[in-house]
């Protein structure tokens, strides 16, 4: 009997390739009987490298290609980063599944052999929520911003253009680059963007995805649900300073957050805590404090 094949559709950066086969490989180890092939795509994000994202069109850029291909039928289901995705999911295509979360931490690179920041040099980050968190941390170093894939950033690094550059754990963990970290910062000291860390599987909807139950972590699921709930009360889009990171602690979520006026300027940042089973409710409720509306 053949086994059922199952296109899966991701972006062709090395790392978005390594994380939709990882999970593949998961989906496998539950289900030996479906054949799963891998799909890679360009997107108008991967190609538009001399802007940042707030001026070519937002994080959709990274999906739009993805989500074509899926609604047509190319490719049954699609992996994403999480903080990649918009915030606004269309209807016809479902978030289904989220694996485990990775550390969500940002953390601090130096160029290869240098043991601290070169004054007179930049920090690269293209992030607003990094660089203002950034400008308290280290408020004599100048930041500029740096596109690309993790590689082709580190090698802007390498070669002199940066004294450092601020990535995700997780993506340099994935790549099995965690060598190059220089300092973890810890949530506190950088509160991450909503879902870094957790990726999540995509499909159609009315489609029985149910063989993609054994890869969805409800952990990761109810963190990356809260963190979202946060950034979408305050019409977070990629331009404006909005960092959010929910940590479940047995019965308990704490949901920690950022927030600066785009006309002010103005930053804020808390945390709150109370029943796993109210995260949502908690997450706007923050987020109406940082706004100055509760």
């Amino acid at each position: 009997m053949s086994k059922k094949k199952i296109i899966v559709g991701s972006r062709e950066s090395k790392l978005a390739v390594i994380q939709s086969e990882l999970v593949m490989e998961q989906i496998k180890a539950h289900h030996p009987e479906l054949e799963l092939e891998l799909v890679t795509m360009k997107t108008t994000g991967d190609k538009i490298l001399d802007k940042t994202l707030d001026k070519i069109g937002g994080k959709g850029l990274f999906v739009k290609e993805l989500d074509r291909a899926l609604r047509e039928g190319e490719i049954d289901i699609s992996v994403h980063s999480l903080k990649d995705m918009p915030m606004e999911v269309p209807e016809d295509l479902p978030l289904l599944a989220f694996p485990k979360r990775e550390r969500p931490t940002d953390v601090l690179v130096l160029p290869k052999g240098r043991k601290e920041m070169e004054k007179g040099k930049p920090i690269g980050s293209s992030s607003p929520r990094r660089n203002v968190q950034l400008a308290a941390l280290y408020p004599d170093m100048e930041q500029k911003s740096v596109r690309g894939n993790v590689q082709t950033r580190l090698s802007k690094l390498d070669s002199g253009e940066y004294s450092a550059l601020v990535l995700a754990y997780a993506g340099l963990k994935r790549l099995d680059l965690d060598d190059r970290v220089s300092r973890e910062f810890t949530p506190d000291e950088m509160i991450p963007a909503a879902g870094q860390g957790i990726m999540v599987v995509q499909g159609r909807l009315g489609e029985d995805y149910s063989w993609l139950s054994c890869i969805d972590d409800p952990r990761a699921r109810e963190e990356a649900a809260a963190e979202r709930a946060f950034v979408t009360y305050l019409d977070g889009g990629c331009s404006a300073p909005i960092g959010a990171f929910a940590e479940i602690e047995g019965d308990e979520i704490r949901i920690r957050g950022l927030y600066c006026d785009e006309g002010t300027g103005v930053c804020e940042r808390g945390q709150i805590q109370g029943k796993r089973g109210d995260a949502a409710e908690l997450a706007v409720t923050l987020a109406k404090q940082l706004k100055g509306e509760a």
